[in-house]
């Protein structure tokens, strides 16, 4: 899969396109987990194109016990995104620390993830309106590290919202 990592801040609110009328975001709570589930799953079989059941044994369960946990610890913010009542959308902020630096004082930051919208309601706002939600969230914490991981599809509406590449960034295939 062909990803790229971005790190920014969202672009200034006059750069902005509104989201279409109709868009509500909606915190997810632990009474929420056969959503979040479905969801998850059904944001999975899209970015890897796999289907549920060719997807590792166990990989269903660890992802309920990570919701089970990160929510309940305010570690992990979820939302759905919903168009004129019908939910179409979904988004994660996993809050977590590193190292204090220079560009990162307080050493906090956010890793958005699960940020999908169901293909029949691209181009709507719908994304744009849930990522927005989900740096706001972040805002809120005072983190000033904001970073991604994008499909091919993403790129542009992260861009559109001020993300940019990380410089000199890897990961290890085989670990």
């Amino acid at each position: 899969m062909n990803r790229d990592c971005n790190i920014g801040k969202a672009a200034p609110e006059n750069s902005r396109k509104q989201p279409a009328d109709g868009i509500e975001i909606v915190q997810a709570n632990l009474q929420d987990m056969d959503q979040l589930m479905a969801w998850r799953m059904e944001t999975l079989e899209h970015v890897f194109a796999m289907p549920e059941s060719k997807m590792p044994a166990g990989l269903r369960g660890a992802n309920e016990q990570y919701y089970k946990t990160a929510l309940a610890d305010g570690s992990h913010i979820a939302c759905f995104a919903q168009l004129d009542g019908e939910t179409v959308g979904c988004g994660g902020v996993c809050f977590q620390m590193e190292m204090p630096s220079p560009d990162n004082p307080s050493g906090r930051c956010a890793y958005l993830m699960n940020i999908y919208t169901r293909e029949q309601y691209r181009g709507r706002g719908v994304g744009a309106a849930t990522v927005r939600y989900l740096i706001g969230q972040a805002r809120q914490r005072r983190i000033t590290k904001i970073y991604l991981e994008s499909s091919e599809d993403g790129l542009a509406l992260y861009r559109s919202l001020g993300f940019v590449p990380m410089k000199d960034y890897l990961h290890l295939e085989d670990i």
